[in-house]
């Protein structure tokens, strides 16, 4: 069965599961200019806008988090900013389609308002016919990151949400229903059930990017993380897949590991190896292309096995048979 009681599982565990799992092969830089000597990385997957192919990049210096979010067109394999595109104060840029709108977010820092010196941060979202029109639309619960939207088979909108603190610990992943975008709210958002049996207390995950199946099931991409014992941090792409209708869920598979891609430099030495996923493009012939930031400071793309196919090709009513 596809369909099982996850069972909570250690980043190690997954990590050892993986290696005897089908592996990824072609790793690719991507090339990015047009933005002096900064990094470009955490990105999203390109997407089409207005006819043309765009990755959305976090821009930043290697020595700074003081981030900037643009928009980028291919240019004989090089990426640049497109011309005319806005720039937007933020991290971590994500996109998706919802009631055929573009919908585009990311990360806000602002000053803590407890804590002199420090930085909080909330998720901000934006929609508009195109990248040109975009407006400010809503913003997640101080606190939290990786909210992310995907259009159901019914035409609700299902939204992952990612608590700290009380609720989620170091982080773990929420799931909830709206019926129109003008429904999202930090209540709404705050208020998301748990996803059980994904995290151990002393690791944090969550939902990167989330795609509808054709038979409405909901893929999830995301990424798991934990520190080891040197305080070092390691982040790996996950999938799993949930059916937004009983919240029945697949367990978690990781898709890739730091040493699949190309070497490359990292923004600390504690983050060298960190893989953060970005977006997910299914191919269509089982086989799917990752774009993910590397080590904070660049950004990459790998093919693998298309890690939602084998549940898109079952039937629902035989997937949960004998659940």
């Amino acid at each position: 069965m596809l369909f099982q009681s996850p069972t909570l599982k250690t980043c190690q565990v997954l990590v050892d599961e993986f290696r005897l799992a089908p592996q990824p092969f072609e790793p690719e830089k991507l090339r990015f200019a047009g933005v002096g000597d900064r990094d470009v990385y955490n990105i999203s997957a390109p997407f089409v806008d207005e006819g043309e192919w765009v990755i959305a990049g976090r821009v930043e210096a290697r020595d700074s988090e003081q981030s900037e979010v643009y928009f980028f067109v291919e240019r004989d394999g090089v990426w640049v900013p497109r011309e005319g595109a806005p720039v937007f104060a933020l991290q971590d840029p994500f996109v998706s389609r919802i009631h055929g709108q573009l919908v585009f977010g990311g990360v806000e820092t602002f000053p803590h308002p407890v804590f002199v010196g420090e930085h909080s941060w909330r998720t901000v979202f934006y929609r508009g016919p195109n990248i040109r029109r975009l407006e400010k639309f809503a913003e997640g619960p101080d606190g939290m990151k990786d909210i992310r939207l995907v259009e159901l088979k019914d035409g609700s909108i299902g939204v992952f949400t990612r608590p700290q603190g009380e609720k989620g610990g170091r982080g773990k992943i929420g799931f909830t229903r709206i019926f129109s975008l003008d429904e999202l709210t930090p209540d709404v958002i705050e208020a998301a059930p748990i996803l059980d049996a994904q995290f151990t207390d002393e690791e944090w995950g969550g939902v990167n990017e989330a795609h509808l199946l054709a038979n409405g099931l909901v893929g999830a991409l995301g990424h798991i993380a934990c520190f080891d014992e040197q305080g070092n941090r390691h982040y790996y792409p996950m999938v799993f897949v949930l059916n937004p209708e009983t919240m029945e869920r697949s367990e978690l598979e990781l898709l890739a590991l730091r040493s699949h891609f190309l070497d490359g430099p990292a923004k600390r030495p504690d983050l060298a190896n960190v893989v953060f996923s970005g977006g997910l493009i299914r191919k269509g012939d089982g086989t799917a292309e990752l774009y993910a930031g590397v080590g904070d400071a660049e950004a990459q793309k790998i093919s693998l096995i298309d890690p939602f196919a084998k549940y898109e090709a079952q039937e629902l009513d035989r997937m949960y048979a004998s659940v």
